[in-house]
């Protein structure tokens, strides 16, 4: 996968992107976990998901954030990061002007930045949620949730309890025109060993719903 080095908000960003070889094809922004705990782009979840994204046929990016890898800067709480992920969105869209549509997918952590990245830019489709950490972070900033995605959490995750989770879900679900699915995997932990298949499984079946759902929802005039 060719590397690309990214102008990000503290200096250089480094990261691997995979262009569709369709024109005007879909983009997908993949966010790692976190920084202080080891996450970093090549995270086996991260990766498996990046590859499921490129094989579907979408101009694929995932990176490190500040301070990780080769990526300059030091971590920033969250909120140096959320400007990373806006900076590494506009450079996958400055090469891909047409886009029909673009997907955030985050695990973890990464899952929190890519939820805040949605309220910072509508033209976000869908989103993908890998356990996002609702227990850790505030997620109130939801409000309202400005477009359909998936939240997926393992039933024996002992970081972030499937209670906290499910509270997140309800909540964005109780708004209108969107529709937030939640699936559980059962017997994943918060790293989903040995469920990785069943999770990327899990996310391309979700991905091909809803493009295929798409113009049905814009004929009707909804998002």
């Amino acid at each position: 996968m060719p590397e690309v080095i990214i102008n990000g908000p503290e200096g250089r960003l480094e990261g691997r992107y995979s262009h569709a070889r369709t024109p005007n094809s879909p983009v997908a922004l993949l966010l790692h976990p976190h920084p202080q705990h080891g996450g970093t782009m090549n995270n086996k979840i991260v990766y498996n998901l990046y590859q499921a994204f490129v094989r579907r046929g979408f101009s694929s990016l995932r990176f490190n954030f500040r301070g990780v890898g080769r990526s300059q800067g030091t971590y920033d709480r969250g909120e140096g990061e959320l400007s990373d992920a806006a900076a590494a969105l506009d450079w996958l869209q400055t090469y891909n002007p047409n886009a029909p549509s673009c997907w955030v997918i985050g695990f973890s952590f990464g899952a929190w930045i890519g939820m805040q990245l949605l309220m910072r830019r509508p033209e976000i489709a869908g989103f993908v949620s890998v356990s996002p950490p609702a227990n850790m972070f505030d997620f109130s900033f939801l409000a309202p949730c400005p477009s359909s995605g998936l939240i997926v959490h393992g039933d024996q995750d002992t970081l972030v309890p499937e209670e906290a989770v499910l509270k997140l879900a309800n909540k964005l679900n109780s708004q209108r025109d969107i529709t937030v699915t939640l699936k559980s995997i059962k017997g994943a932990d918060h790293f989903y060993k040995d469920k990785v298949d069943q999770l990327v499984e899990l996310v391309d079946r979700y991905v091909d719903e809803a493009i295929a759902s798409a113009p049905a929802r814009a004929a009707a005039g909804t998002r």
